[in-house]
């Protein structure tokens, strides 16, 4: 916990407000907060209107001295508390206060009004337990002896009075109660001012960071001690107020942590300055006009929509208020009518009242009678209200009966449906009706006839049926066996056939391979008598050219000799005729030479090509006998 709520407390009653139950020390605590604020907060003025504590109402007055139970600071003397807690009023206004309280922080239990009445011991501790967190967020319970560990706690918190051991066995009792709920008020108040105390911290954090803890200084406890001792010296004296006593501790303060005046001036000037600035900013921000009058658009839009829903409201009620009106309308001249008769009929007895003559004899016979009368029936009314709080019991008694009764039913009826006798048509039933009605005349016959005749025929047939049944499993285990030991033998045999398979995977892989080296021969090979077959192709129409070009060249020579032997054309004739004989007969002789040749290529490349398909064709049905022997076996 911080310094705050681990400094010592005074030992008197803790002073709070009745408005909401808030302890306010009047002395200061240890850990004072920092300064350097523009506004530095003092002790409420009481002044104008008396505190009243917490504890009791005080008798002491302004100038009255307080009759302190302690000598200096310390004393053993116990302080008698002064809180009425034996009131009824009191004790339910702090029970709503803890309620309150735990709602508002959220606890995590089962919490309501009623269980505060009276909480026991378990439901006692988890209150304190989530209370004591809100000063201790690390605090756990201890789960063994928590009636000494609580008393330990609040004690060890300087809670000012004692709470018994003996009182924690029985929380809830109406004699103890009351001193454990003050105990967890008080508790309430240290959490509350813990809190007030953490805001203050964070408020004036920021100027006491650089510091070097001058509050743990000799100085400053020196300080704290003198105002600590002037303080309470007043307080016994019966002051309320110590502005006094705050302003000089304020300024020696001041003093020790140089608070610079000057610069507080400054730095609320600059303050002062840059809000008038913002709010000269907010004005000119605000004086569009057109935003202006959206705005006002807006509002008048979501008015107009409120006045709609209002109108539409005002219309649905003003609908029902003239249906009630009609309806007490009708009432009413209802009612009407039946006080016309009524007056008629009070007309009439009064009139046969008048006429009737009555002796004073026969007026106290009539008395007489009366009371007679009257006590037959406040006897016959007595018995009539001791029957029927009798048949109240037996109703009762007979409720409990039947829901037991239904219970059982409801019991068979699920058991039936699980063994699927319900309903006729069920499985089981064998078109028997097992189902058991609802309690009427002749319903227990039905029961001790029907039915359980049926059961015993059905428990017979099912008997009968199990042991129709274990004979059949036996059995089916002896054939199971049976094909078990089958199983094991084909098992057997499939992995003598795998193995085989295995072997006659390997030699066909093997085959595969020859036959694929055998096929790459055979491509070579078809690929070297392509290749000699463009080769003679080649040497043939090269010597086809050649004698083709001889040819051009001879009737060249031919044409220029005849050019050129015009005149020894007549004595070379038989010569040109002899050269040109030789000639044609050298070409017909190359060209029968070229045309054999180009035969023999041809008839030779398609012995060739068809001997290919022949190998190829019984490649293909040796392959086709190979895969049917391999998928035979």
């Amino acid at each position: 916990m911080s310094r705050a709520t681990s400094g010592r407390p005074s030992e008197l009653p803790m002073r709070v407000q009745d408005s909401n139950r808030m302890s306010m020390y009047t002395t200061p605590k240890s850990k004072q907060p920092s300064f350097g604020k523009l506004n530095i907060p003092k002790p409420q003025s009481m002044t104008s209107e008396r505190r009243t504590s917490f504890f009791g109402a005080r008798t002491a007055g302004a100038s009255m001295p307080r009759n302190s139970t302690m000598s200096g600071f310390g004393g053993t003397e116990k302080i008698k508390d002064t809180r009425p807690l034996h009131d009824k009023s009191f004790v339910q206004q702090c029970i709503k206060q803890l309620h309150e309280f735990l709602t508002e922080q959220g606890y995590p239990g089962i919490l309501s009004a009623k269980i505060l009445q009276s909480p026991s011991t378990k439901e006692f501790v988890k209150v304190f337990e989530f209370v004591y967190r809100q000063l201790d967020p690390t605090f756990e319970m201890p789960n063994s002896k928590v009636e000494e560990e609580v008393p330990a706690f609040l004690k060890a918190l300087r809670y000012p009075f004692v709470l018994s051991k003996s009182a924690m066995y029985s929380v809830g009792a109406p004699h103890t109660w009351p001193q454990a709920l003050g105990a967890l008020m008080w508790l309430i108040d240290q959490v509350k001012i813990n809190w007030s105390l953490s805001k203050q911290e964070l408020l004036f954090s920021e100027f006491c960071e650089d510091s070097d803890n001058i509050e743990e200084g000799t100085e400053y406890n020196k300080l704290l001690l003198e105002y600590t001792a002037e303080a309470y010296s007043k307080f016994m004296q019966g002051e309320d107020t110590f502005d006094d006593v705050d302003e000089l501790f304020i300024n020696k303060l001041k003093k020790m942590y140089n608070v610079d005046e000057a610069l507080l001036a400054s730095m609320e000037e600059k303050y002062r300055i840059l809000s008038d600035e913002v709010e000269r900013l907010e004005r000119e921000s605000h004086t569009d006009r057109l935003m202006t009058k959206r705005m006002d658009r807006v509002k008048l839009q979501a008015d107009l929509k409120k006045l709609q829903s209002y109108r539409s409201n005002l219309d649905s009620f003003k609908g029902n208020l003239e249906n009630r009106a009609s309806e007490l309308s009708y009432e009413l001249e209802v009612t009407g009518g039946q006080l016309e008769s009524l007056k008629r009929e009070q007309n009439e007895l009064q009139l046969l009242l008048q006429n009737q003559k009555f002796t004073p004899a026969d007026v106290e016979r009539i008395n007489r009678e009366k009371r007679e009368l009257q006590q037959t029936i406040a006897s016959l009314s007595k018995s009539l209200e001791d029957a029927e709080q009798h048949q109240w019991v037996e109703e009762i008694a007979l409720s409990k009966v039947k829901e037991k009764a239904e219970l059982k039913v409801a019991e068979y009826q699920k058991l039936a449906r699980k063994l699927k006798l319900i309903p006729v048509s069920a499985e089981n039933a064998c078109g028997h009706d097992f189902e058991i009605r609802p309690f009427g005349p002749g319903c227990m016959i039905q029961h001790k006839t029907q039915i359980q005749m049926l059961l015993r025929k059905l428990v017979s047939d099912v008997e009968e049926e199990n042991s129709r049944l274990a004979n059949m499993k036996l059995s089916l285990e002896e054939s199971s066996e049976q094909v078990n030991s089958n199983i094991m033998d084909k098992s057997n045999d499939l992995k003598q056939m795998r193995e085989q398979i295995r072997k006659v995977d390997e030699r066909l892989d093997s085959d595969m391979q020859e036959l694929a080296q055998e096929e790459q021969g055979w491509a070579a090979e078809v690929e070297s008598v392509e290749n000699h077959r463009t080769i003679l192709e080649k040497k043939v129409t090269y010597g086809y050219d050649e004698a083709v070009q001889q040819l051009k060249a001879a009737q060249q020579q031919y044409h220029l000799v005849l050019q050129e032997t015009n005149e020894e054309r007549r004595t070379v004739a038989n010569n040109l005729a002899s050269v040109v004989a030789t000639a044609v007969n050298h070409l017909s002789i190359t060209e029968k030479c070229l045309e054999d040749l180009h035969g023999r290529v041809e008839r030779f490349c398609s012995k060739a090509v068809e001997e290919d398909e022949a190998a190829v064709q019984k490649l293909r049905e040796t392959l086709k006998n190979f895969t049917s022997k391999a998928s035979g076996l």
